[in-house]
């Protein structure tokens, strides 16, 4: 059996043409399934991926906490790629993201919710007591040398300064300067007693 050329070429226009209806299906596919979020949220932080959103368009992306701004309205492109802190709470708390697509009628736009638990706070370590010291017991032993003296002589002690000539006699003790003029005075008396006894002996003899 013979094909004409004619025929060959229907063939391949019709194959090709199967082909790129296949791949358009594929590609059209595509995006739609990958602009689906990720977004995490633990009891201390909140993270959020937004991957294969159309790019050059204005989408926009706003996380709030118990209705407070987290993160204030911000546009994004093609992706977005934050981690987020939450502020300090002692009850679970409602964390809200809200993703609008600016492409087409915004069909991959989302307003979705999540609970934040309260972080297990640590127990507090128990402090240890300080070890008290023993009583030093008494000592039976020798006593320690008492320390080296020191190699630098000692200053020598002050003089005692010299009386002053104006200041008064201190009281004598012993002897007084006066005592030999007193003692001759008594020789010289009892000398002259004895002069007047032997004058009147002598007297006496002569009268007898």
């Amino acid at each position: 059996m013979t094909i004409s050329r004619r025929s060959w070429r229907g063939a391949g226009t019709f194959v090709a043409a199967a082909v790129v209806g296949l791949t358009g299906g594929v590609i059209s596919v595509g995006p739609a399934a990958a602009h689906t979020p990720t977004w995490a949220v633990t009891c201390s932080e909140v993270t959020v991926d937004l991957t294969n959103y159309t790019g050059g368009v204005p989408n926009t992306v706003t996380v709030t906490v118990d209705g407070e701004d987290l993160l204030p309205t911000e546009t994004f492109g093609r992706e977005f790629h934050k981690k987020l802190t939450l502020p300090e709470h002692d009850q679970p708390v409602t964390v809200r993201l809200v993703v609008k697509d600016a492409a087409g009628d915004g069909e991959y736009s989302i307003d979705k919710t999540k609970t934040a638990a309260v972080c297990d706070k640590p127990s507090p370590t128990p402090s240890q007591p300080t070890p008290t010291e023993p009583a030093p017991s008494e000592s039976t032993g020798t006593p320690e040398p008492s320390a080296t003296p020191s190699e630098k002589p000692s200053e020598p002690a002050p003089a005692v300064p010299a009386p002053s000539p104006s200041a008064p006699n201190l009281a004598e003790t012993g002897s007084s300067s006066s005592t030999p003029i007193i003692g001759g005075a008594a020789v010289a008396v009892l000398l002259a007693g004895g002069g007047i006894m032997w004058s009147v002996r002598k007297r006496r003899t002569a009268q007898n």
